[in-house]
């Protein structure tokens, strides 16, 4: 065991957030925290850290133990450069060892300006400075809050990588369902001040939880078929109540007492648009650059009026620009930008409307507008704020009081409020929780309009878009036909097609091709595999019993440190195995194919 946290329980105002909560991290596990926003993930998050105190209960770790933790926001020295930054609270020594390293990380994650000071970054070039950071410096436990936010495509299929290969333990919030599928081996879900476990990745946890669900609703039916029966039982012998069996009215009154399952609210999302006439919005080779860099580079496009188009590309590509331009924020430096009269676009920027944090939520939605029509009927803004889980008591409150999952939401409400006919959403996913996400999805699917939606939420670009425009660090933007599986697939072949191109455009004219060496194991790789398997189990037992003896070890902590020792050797060792044990096995399946069948 790493860390535990046994009977959090922790207040925030007058709100409840968590209560009577244990959890525990072991070498391995994989944990990813779910729950509706305003729960108190990120709250969670900052009591294991030791970045906030509950109210009440333990947070405990071994001495030994290294803990790095990502927050929503990190705190940086604004004066600092990024490299500084990275290597603060460092001796000079970690940093001469660790440059080359902090720098290919940086550059992985976008960052290639090391002497740049934190205090001229953008937000989400904080948190990819925040999270190399955490990802550099050698730790026990990883405590990550949204690490996906603010990554491109291809930086969160690296950073999933690297967290699959990691050793320690790792716990996070995120709201990405494709890292929730792939990288942990535990959900934690956080709901009504209390914690569930499944020892299962997203798909697996979608799949119990929907049994646990039919199991409470089943007993429930069962409670109220009783309750029913004795009622009926009680109501017919009201006169000789003094002879009726004292414990079956006990038992009545038991049962009577007890609640339903307790569930999560979920919004309601009523479909608010209004008519949109033949005429959307026409680009007509549109350029737009900013300084000496084109971002969009003569792109026309006209808008159908049930497009579902996603928009990806690197950050910094022109991804968020190309919708500036679609909403006439920005004026093209060529071509036009035409739009229809009955056009009426509904923008959901990354920023969102500047919120006063001393507004009250309520007078922040009146603000846009008192009432709305729907197929459903209509709805007063009160109404509309219950439906998007801001409960009366809560539309009192100031925004500031807010987490920053729910000033999102209400962001979105505000947007939906507006009963658009083109829908642009630049990270919808940013911040929002899984089951609002899935909400939101489904919303999407029967929207009378057209939706363009940047996102680097893979999941939510296979679910929503029929298109995806590429944007390209030279300004070109490149149109594929299907969601963002298929994009994948073809932009690879393409990138394939290309590299092999340049290799034949270098290959001198009329030269043969080089005949490819056969292929074959060494004596000593031969017998290496032969043994490989064995040498594995066995480091994998050794493993077992040094866990079964550091638990019989108590607080021997002399015997505890060389058991301690001796695991870390032997993971390193079995690590090491396993890496040459997948070299191995590559080599012998290509031996194979090269001889055939």
């Amino acid at each position: 065991m790493l860390l535990s946290a046994e009977h959090i329980s922790l207040n925030f105002g007058l709100k409840q957030l968590l209560d009577d909560v244990t959890l525990y991290i072991n070498q391995g596990d994989k944990i990813g925290i779910i729950g509706i926003n305003g729960t108190g993930k990120s709250s969670l998050l900052r009591v294991l850290a030791g970045r906030q105190v509950p109210d009440e209960g333990t947070v405990s770790l071994d001495p030994n133990v290294q803990v790095s933790f990502l927050s929503q926001d990190p705190v940086m020295e604004a004066g600092n450069t990024v490299l500084e930054q990275v290597f603060a609270g460092y001796s000079p020594d970690v940093r001469t060892l660790m440059e080359y390293e902090a720098k290919t990380m940086l550059t992985r994650l976008g960052i290639t300006d090391f002497d740049q000071t934190v205090g001229t970054l953008s937000g989400g070039q904080r948190k990819r400075v925040a999270l190399a950071t955490v990802l550099l410096h050698p730790a026990d436990v990883m405590i990550l809050d949204e690490p996906t936010n603010h990554l491109d495509s291809d930086m969160i299929l690296w950073l999933e990588g690297f967290l699959q290969s990691f050793a320690g333990g790792l716990i996070m919030v995120t709201h990405d369902r494709y890292f929730l599928e792939r990288v942990v081996n535990r959900i934690t879900e956080l709901s009504h001040c209390r914690i569930r476990h499944y020892e299962a990745n997203y798909s697996k946890y979608l799949e119990l939880k929907t049994q646990q669900e039919e199991m409470e609703q089943a007993a429930e039916r069962k409670r109220r078929s009783i309750l029913r029966v004795e009622y009926q039982w009680i109501m017919r012998g009201a006169q000789a109540r003094r002879t009726k069996n004292k414990d079956r009215i006990t038992r009545y009154e038991e049962l009577k007492a007890q609640t339903g399952p307790e569930t999560d609210g979920a919004v309601q999302m009523a479909t608010l648009s209004s008519r949109l006439g033949r005429k959307t919005v026409e680009l007509d080779h549109v350029t737009k650059s900013f300084g000496d860099r084109t971002v969009i580079r003569d792109f026309s496009y006209s808008i159908a009026r049930d497009d579902r188009v996603g928009i990806v590309g690197r950050n910094g590509a022109g991804k968020s620009t190309l919708l500036n331009l679609i909403a006439g924020r920005l004026s093209p430096d060529a071509g036009q930008v035409d739009w229809g009269e009955t056009v009426r676009i509904g923008y959901f920027s990354q920023e969102g409307r500047e919120m006063d944090p001393e507004e009250r939520v309520y007078d922040y939605i009146h603000a846009v507008a008192g009432m709305v029509k729907t197929k459903e009927g209509s709805f007063s803004a009160t109404q509309m704020m219950e439906r998007f889980l801001f409960p009366t008591a809560l539309q009192g409150q100031p925004i500031g009081k807010l987490s920053g999952g729910e000033r999102r939401r209400l962001y979105l409400l505000s947007v939906l409020m507006e009963a658009p006919n083109i829908l642009l959403l630049d990270e919808p996913t940013n911040d929002l929780d899984v089951t609002t996400l899935a909400i939101l999805e489904e919303y999407l699917e029967t929207f009378p309009g057209a939706v363009l939606a940047v996102s680097h939420d893979r999941y939510f670009l296979d679910k929503m878009a029929e298109h995806i425009f590429a944007v390209g660090e030279d300004g070109v933007i490149q149109r594929y036909v299907g969601n963002f599986t298929d994009y994948l697939e073809k932009h690879r072949a393409k990138v394939r097609q290309q590299e092999k191109a340049r290799k034949k455009e270098k290959e001198p004219a009329g030269a043969k091709p080089v005949r490819q060496k056969k292929l074959k194991f060494t004596f000593k790789e031969q017998r290496e595999f032969d043994t490989i398997e064995e040498d594995i189990a066995a480091l994998e037992d050794r493993l077992d019993q040094l866990e079964g003896e550091m638990s019989a070890a108590g607080s021997d902590y002399v015997k505890l440190q060389e058991l301690t020792d001796e695991q870390s050797e032997v993971s390193a060792l079995l690590e090491e195995k396993m890496d040459r044990w997948v070299y191995l096995t590559d080599l012998a399946e290509k031996i194979a194919a090269q001889e055939g069948p």
